[in-house]
């Protein structure tokens, strides 16, 4: 499993790659995706996640998290317990894509549930990876599965969050 951790400069001093790389980890292997994937996760500032959510996809507003699969199609609702690629890469990694945080705004909304930028950053990430693997939120039944995939993983990284 690789994950490429990028954190750009400036925001360095607040969250370590390791860290960062343990819970994205967390994530795939508690959704039993196995060890031949690839994912890029970014930690970024406001108005970059800003240019990035206009760009692709027609909001001119900052988010928390942003995910971009590199899968040819959509797992079917986060549903699968493996990864099958449409297509097997050459190099037998699949690259699943990237998941872009705003780290400011990860601060903020820390704030606002009361608990630890560290926890906020979790709970972004993992949001982040259930989407590359498929999960949605845009309706109850799918937010309530998506919701519970999270309380899972989180639970399994508890002790190392405040």
């Amino acid at each position: 499993m690789e994950i490429n951790v990028l954190i750009e400069q400036g925001l360095e001093e607040y969250l370590k790659a390791s860290w960062l790389q343990g819970v994205a980890e967390q994530a795939l292997i508690t959704r039993n995706t196995g060890s031949g994937l690839e994912l890029g996760l970014v930690i970024t500032g406001q108005e970059k996640v800003r240019q990035l959510n206009r760009s692709y996809l027609g909001k001119d507003e900052p988010t928390d998290v942003l995910s971009f699969s590199m899968l040819p199609e959509p797992l079917a609702g986060g549903e699968s317990d493996s990864i099958t690629p449409f297509v097997t890469p050459p190099d037998g990694v699949v690259h699943l894509g990237e998941v872009i945080i705003s780290y400011p705004q990860a601060v903020i909304q820390a704030g606002e549930h009361r608990h630890s930028i560290k926890r906020e950053v979790a709970v972004l990430i993992i949001h982040g990876v259930l989407h590359l693997l498929g999960y949605d939120h845009d309706k109850p039944e799918l937010e309530h599965r998506m919701k519970a995939r999270e309380e899972e993983i989180l639970s399994c990284i508890e002790g190392g969050l405040d």
